[in-house]
């Protein structure tokens, strides 16, 4: 479960794995290296934490990339890379933040949709829902009438030709397709022509 052994894969199955380009994530290692030495550099004094970590800041980023992909507990991800649960949430919380700082992993947003320069002349939207942990309150908010249990529901909208996602909005479960959809506000141009699912 290390970087090393990630590298042999096809770029294909790279990216079925990870979620992202190969060189998408060596990019994203390469933010993560910068920041971490700034730090140093701000700080102007060696880090005072006891033996360094086991995981490269490459492996850090494939852990990252698991959770958000996959959705799988601290727990069981920790245990596949023979870490703790609490050292795979401090792991995903400093990337996260860290790519999040840099400004270029950011979607083009909704407005992207309105630009006349830029605006896709077709686009599809639909949603689609990710397992997660009953949660302690509001289990009803979540469960999903249709996957029957506990949900995340994601918006997508994406352009078919460059296969780009443009923007996303998130909701309960237990929230209709279409009434996420007003909610997000996403709006077309008059022009623009729309595939959508059925609950649309």
């Amino acid at each position: 479960m290390t970087y090393s052994r990630y590298q042999q894969l096809k770029p294909e199955d790279f990216k079925r794995l990870c979620g992202v380009h190969h060189q998408t994530f060596t990019y994203m290692v390469r933010v993560l290296e910068e920041q971490v030495e700034q730090k140093k550099k701000k700080s102007g004094k060696p880090s005072k934490s006891g033996k360094p970590s086991k995981l490269s800041v490459a492996d850090q980023v494939l852990i990252s990339l698991e959770y958000w992909r996959e959705y799988r507990t601290y727990f069981h991800i920790g245990q596949a890379w023979e870490v703790h649960e609490a050292t795979v949430c401090r792991i995903v919380r400093k990337v996260e933040k860290a790519l999040i700082q840099a400004g270029i992993f950011q979607l083009p947003g909704k407005k992207q949709l309105l630009d006349p320069e830029s605006a896709a002349k077709l686009v599809v939207i639909d949603a689609t829902e990710t397992p997660i942990q009953r949660p302690k309150r509001g289990q009803k908010r979540f469960y999903s009438g249709k996957k029957k249990r506990h949900t995340l529901k994601t918006q997508l909208v994406v352009d078919p030709k460059t296969k780009a996602v443009i923007c996303t909005t998130f909701a309960a479960g237990r929230e209709h397709d279409f009434h996420l959809f007003k909610r997000s506000q996403v709006k077309l141009k008059q022009e623009t022509k729309s595939l959508v699912g059925i609950g649309y």
